[in-house]
């Protein structure tokens, strides 16, 4: 098996790994209900995507 010729010295491999870092997810806000949504999605509490209902959500049943 081949080995590496020679050890990458710490900087170069922080360095290295710089761009590895997580990003935070950009959420926008459903115009009709006013939740948080992730982008390109149907909104989860209201169903609506692009000012339109997409998705039928049951309604929660009080008791």
């Amino acid at each position: 098996m081949p080995v590496p010729a020679k050890r990458r010295s710490r900087s170069k491999a922080r360095r290295n790994r710089a761009h590895s870092a997580l990003n935070k997810i950009q959420l926008g806000v459903c115009p009709k209900c006013g939740s948080s949504i992730l982008p390109h999605t149907a909104c989860k509490k209201c169903g609506y995507y692009k000012n339109r209902e997409t998705v039928k959500v049951k309604s929660k049943v009080k008791k």
